[in-house]
């Protein structure tokens, strides 16, 4: 195969139109695309039976009780999605300041992991591990005194949150909360307790952006947050060679695949990392870039179905080998079309 550097004929001997003149030509030589194997959707639960809550800040996004998360997941699966990523809405009379719901085997994600296994095997699932949703302050650990999250107590947390989710089925635990050590310590803590199948997918390079507000009013977190923020444990995003550093952490402590997070203000990230490790790497199309999306979609200024899927082989050209995305079944049925 010729290097890139090597020297082509000028014009008009060569005219790069040529092959982008009809479409037959345009798709023979199409580097990246888009299938449904690509995707994971991410999904809200919320606890009671035939209940269904629109998220106001994400237009065509619900919170579904588990009943209703089956059918939904009954269709992702028809389409061909091969994994869905389960958010807990947790009631607030469980949250607290030790956390301890997320590890409650009997708790909502708990019990939604294995209706889904139930209900749709073939279907993976993943869940979230992070203690956001179960704390009183909205913070993705346990608090100090003066506030400040500590790490190795809420590593501790962590790993039995993720137990609780492989003793319930989950197919891939994904630590997204950003402490040191904690996918060495969740990944030997598995192997002890025999779920050597279970994967972890490692939040590597989560950021602490701006972007993930409409996710935090979804499962109920920002409140609790208020004024509060997480830059003492999520990526400043004015780095890059932090990010090589963390996913390297992670690799070496047993992660089976990696993640940036947000998705395409952080495209550079995600092929830094696939050109210096090759490992299975995937990037997060965050709330914030679908309610951009959808808002001027519903605006009429953007074709919705032209600029997600631009946006989805954008991530895909960069590196990608998946992507998390709240348009999961939208793009597979425009795939199908």
């Amino acid at each position: 195969m010729a290097d890139l550097d090597t020297p082509r004929s000028a014009y008009p001997i060569t005219r790069m139109r040529r092959m982008r003149r009809d479409d037959f030509s345009r798709r023979l030589m199409r580097e990246n695309t888009l299938t449904p194997n690509d995707l994971i959707w991410p999904v809200f639960v919320l606890e009671g039976q035939g209940q269904r809550e629109a998220v106001p800040s994400m237009p065509g996004v619900e919170r579904l009780s588990i009943d209703l998360l089956i059918e939904a997941a009954r269709e992702a699966h028809q389409l061909g999605i091969p994994v869905i990523a389960l958010f807990p809405v947790t009631p607030m009379e469980v949250k607290s300041l030790d956390a301890r719901e997320a590890f409650n085997p009997n708790g909502l994600a708990q019990r939604a992991v294995r209706a889904l296994k139930e209900a749709v095997p073939e279907l993976g699932v993943m869940t979230d591990v992070a203690l956001d949703p179960f704390t009183t302050h909205g913070q993705d650990g346990l608090i100090d005194e003066a506030g400040y999250v500590m790490n190795d107590e809420t590593v501790d947390v962590l790993v039995r949150q993720a137990v609780s989710h492989a003793e319930a089925g989950a197919d891939i635990v994904a630590p997204s909360d950003m402490m040191d050590g904690r996918i060495g310590a969740v990944r030997a803590a598995l192997e002890a307790a025999g779920h050597i199948h279970t994967r972890i997918m490692a939040y590597s390079a989560k950021y602490a952006s701006s972007y993930y507000g409409p996710f935090r009013d979804a499962v109920g977190s920002a409140g609790n947050l208020g004024a509060g923020n997480k830059y003492t444990y999520q990526m400043d995003p004015a780095n890059s060679n932090e990010a090589i550093h963390e996913v390297a952490l992670d690799l070496a402590e047993g992660a089976d695949m990696v993640m940036v997070k947000p998705g395409m203000p952080y495209l550079d990230i995600v092929r830094r990392i696939k050109d210096q490790f090759g490992a299975p790497t995937f990037v997060y199309h965050v709330s914030g870039e679908y309610a951009m999306l959808k808002a001027a979609s519903l605006n009429g200024w953007l074709n919705e179905k032209a600029v997600v899927l631009e946006a989805m082989v954008s991530m895909k050209r960069a590196g990608a080998d998946g992507i998390l995305t709240y348009y999961a079944k939208d793009i597979a049925r425009w795939l199908a079309e």
